[in-house]
């Protein structure tokens, strides 16, 4: 197949990186398409290297551009006539160097080589994820077999202790009636001990057998803990890390608490068959009994092992967690906190009586408050596991507020004793590591931690984990940033923003595989602005206001200044996207594509909205009321294609509310000069109006505006408040302001009587900044 043809047929993402290549002038899509076939079959290399070649290729360029102009004369396509002719016009600037455009036009198909890649590459990992879907399946039926089959062989032994019992009874009941015969004749009596010789052969066979058949149950036993505790525990211990800091990964217990419970009564009858020797040996005994001698070993081994499956089968279900905090595992003094621990090991006959008891360490004193025993019970779980759920403990203790605090671990305990048919075990739970807080301000700094130890540790008692910290890989740590996002919002990171992300942190690079990110470059560095708070603030961001946008893919969120640009230049007018602010914590920003007077396209920012600007007004209606004046003081909207080119109703239409009244309509000023907006969102309340002057949008910017000196002009006496407080004397105002730049003379367009009934002052002028986004022509 042709490789245009293969691109056509890739995928929607691998589809959209195709249109960011041909957003560039040296190769138009449409010549690309047309001359897919010509193009592909033409020696590009020889070209870019041979003068006389390129220049034979130049012209059979324009001689397939003129046979395709043609075709849609007769095809009446008059604007691919057009589009056409100027492409041809354009490839005759090459007929000098002809070599260029044969490297242009290499360089074009060796990228769309990579594209293809990419698309091959990731369908050999989406097949490897399927076949290692399919060894997991495996894996967990072939355990299931060996259940299946340790079961059957329980059966078996019970079958065969009733046999070895009928076999010592019968034994029993002849040798105890010739004792009662008292036989004389020595002849009977010889043949007759040989008879009682051949029975205790024969029970001494069974009960060799017997107890090898209990050495490989108890060896088929001790493969099935093994790989309980040793793989599927240790599993779901990773799993439940990962839970903990957002991957969508079950941390359902129900499966291995069947698996534990299958093999503990195993065990526990093996004992019973053990005991069931000891009492028959009891009975019937003989020199070099195989009972006598084997039964001390097995046991020891079947104790030993139960034992061990019962220490594994204790855990915390539910990772200790606050009501109102970030996430799991980060603890505030004097604020109550629920953990939950469950026993694997289920026998309804326990339900009330085994008592656990909480603490935790002692590195800092901390006391747990509250009711810190409770009985594991089957009512507290949905699934009737064996569990005790505490949900008002408070951890006691005072600490200092510094970073440092919060890169200290601390473990929960917990401690309960199993006592069941004389086996007695002291159990211990511990919780994964937690950070504990004494303010609400260090919160941010602590879920960081544990987003960090979760992500890289799997020594789940390492406290002194930080002393030391190892860095991440930057998959790794690309996985973990979706994680929030998916956990928070339901929908994750792509690749393009992942590579954003991670061209913020290493730099532009072919790949980011082998790169790795330090602990300190994640939370510690620039300290407060660090990565993590700038991420958080995102996220935090997202979540309270934008989670609709974000989910339904509307918001593309991270992407860089410079990327935004490249996207949207080659878009038609009034396409716009929505992108994330690099340098205003939590803020997102919108950007469009405007033509200048010579028809160059010129790419326009606002200032960042902040969760206190959306607060105020949803941000689609921004993005629905947003306008400019135009020439003759017409008001416009300049957004009117979500990127790539959905039309903004359709995009955003299920979002609007009904045109009720209740946000006012958008400030305008207006400037006779050259078109540059801003929004501006932050105001003082005072006699002077303390605003933000804009700056040039065509600079990508949008972020970081000058002062503006204060208010003056006919408002200059008034208060600002005044103006607000007086709506129906001042339908409209005129304000003159003046830059730090140069002077400006607009006019501010006030529809007071679309102003919501809002009693405090300061709340009309908070709705008013925030939602209307006063708009700035600079000069």
């Amino acid at each position: 197949m042709a490789q245009w043809d293969r691109l056509r047929q890739l995928s929607d993402v691998y589809r959209q990186e195709l249109h960011e290549l041909y957003d560039r002038d040296a190769l138009p899509m449409d010549v690309r398409h047309y001359l897919s076939v010509w193009i592909e079959k033409q020696e590009w290399l020889r070209a870019a290297q041979d003068p006389d070649r390129a220049m034979v290729l130049f012209q059979d360029l324009l001689s397939n551009l003129d046979i395709q102009h043609s075709r849609f004369v007769q095809e009446e396509s008059f604007l691919l006539q057009h589009n056409i002719r100027r492409y041809k016009q354009n490839f005759q600037n090459y007929q000098d160097d002809p070599c260029t455009l044969a490297r242009n036009i290499l360089w074009f198909l060796e990228k769309e080589k990579e594209i293809l890649d990419r698309a091959d590459l990731a369908e050999q990992v989406q097949f490897l994820n399927v076949a290692q879907e399919a060894m997991e399946i495996s894996s967990l039926q072939d355990l299931e077999r060996k259940m299946a089959g340790l079961r059957n062989d329980m059966q078996c032994m019970e079958h065969t202790m009733s046999c070895l019992e009928e076999q010592q009874d019968e034994f029993d009941f002849k040798f105890q009636t010739y004792k009662m015969e008292a036989v004389v004749d020595e002849a009977v009596k010889k043949e007759q001990m040989k008879f009682f010789q051949q029975l205790i052969n024969r029970l001494d066979e069974c009960r060799k057998s017997t107890l090898s058949d209990l050495h490989k149950l108890l060896d088929k036993t001790e493969e099935l803990i093994n790989l309980l505790v040793k793989k599927e525990l240790v599993e779901w211990q990773r799993r439940q890390q990962k839970a903990c800091i957002g991957a969508p990964d079950s941390v359902c217990l129900d499966q291995l608490e069947t698996w534990f419970t299958c093999v503990a009564v195993c065990l526990f009858q093996v004992r019973e068959f053990l005991s069931k020797l000891e009492e028959l040996v009891g009975k019937v005994s003989y020199a070099n009994d195989p009972v006598k001698a084997q039964k001390p070993a097995l046991q020891k081994r079947a104790d030993t092992l139960l034992k061990d499956l019962l220490k594994s089968s204790f855990v915390v279900e539910t990772q200790p967690s606050m009501p109102q905090g970030k996430g799991p595992l980060v603890l505030r003094t004097n604020v109550q906190f629920s953990v939950k621990t469950r026993l694997l090991v289920k026998f309804p006959e326990l339900n009330h009586s085994m008592k656990v008891n909480v603490s935790m360490d002692r590195y800092r004193r901390f006391n747990v408050l509250g009711n810190n025993t409770k009985a594991l019970n089957m009512a507290e779980s949905q699934s009737g596991g064996m569990v005790a759920d505490f949900r008002h403990l408070v951890s006691d203790n005072d600490l200092r507020i510094s970073l440092s605090v919060t890169e200290e671990l601390h473990i929960v305990y917990f401690n309960t004793v199993f006592e069941q048919k004389g086996l007695s075990v002291e159990l211990q739970a511990c919780s994964l590591p937690v950070v504990i807080i004494s303010n609400s301000s260090q919160q941010q700094s602590a879920w960081a931690s544990v987003l960090w130890f979760n992500m890289i540790s799997q020594d789940t008692k390492d406290v002194l984990f930080f002393a030391n910290s190892p860095a991440a890989a930057w998959p790794q740590f690309g996985e973990m940033l979706s994680w929030q996002f998916l956990s928070a919002t339901k929908r994750g990171l792509n690749d393009a923003q992942l590579e954003m992300i991670a061209h913020r942190l290493f730099g532009k690079k072919q790949s980011y595989d082998n790169c790795k990110v330090a602990w300190s470059k994640f939370s510690k560095e620039n300290p407060p602005d660090t990565f993590y708070v700038w991420f958080d603030g995102i996220l935090v961001m997202v979540k309270s206001y934008l989670e609709d946008l974000w989910r339904d893919g509307h918001i593309m969120g991270f992407v860089s200044k410079g990327k935004e640009k490249s996207l949207l230049k080659k878009k038609q007018r009034g396409t716009f996207l929505l992108r994330f602010s690099e340098s205003v914590i939590g803020g997102i920003t919108f950007s469009w594509v405007e033509t200048t007077i010579t028809g160059e396209p010129d790419v326009k920012t606002v200032q960042p909205f902040t969760k206190t600007d959306l607060s105020q007004i949803p941000f689609v209606e921004i993005i629905r009321n947003f306008q400019i004046l135009e020439a003759e003081n017409i008001p416009e909207n300049p957004l009117l294609y979500l990127y790539p080119n959905t039309p903004k109703d359709e995009a955003f239409g299920r979002y609007y509310s009904e045109r009720t009244g209740v946000y006012p309509r958008p400030f305008s000023l207006f400037c006779h000069e050259q078109l540059v907006v801003m929004t501006v969102c932050h105001w003082s309340c005072r006699n002077t109006l303390d605003a933000r002057s804009p700056m040039s949008c065509d600079m990508a910017q949008g972020e970081g505006l000058e002062p503006m000196n204060g208010l003056y002009g006919e408002a200059a006496g008034e208060s600002w408040l005044s103006l607000l407080s007086h709506p129906a004397e001042n339908p409209i105002q005129q304000i003159t302001l003046r830059s730090s730049k140069s002077s400006v003379l607009p006019s501010l367009f006030w529809p007071c009587g679309l102003l919501p009934p809002v009693s405090s002052l300061q709340a009309k002028l908070s709705l008013v900044a925030a939602c209307c986004g006063l708009i700035f022509d600079t000069w």
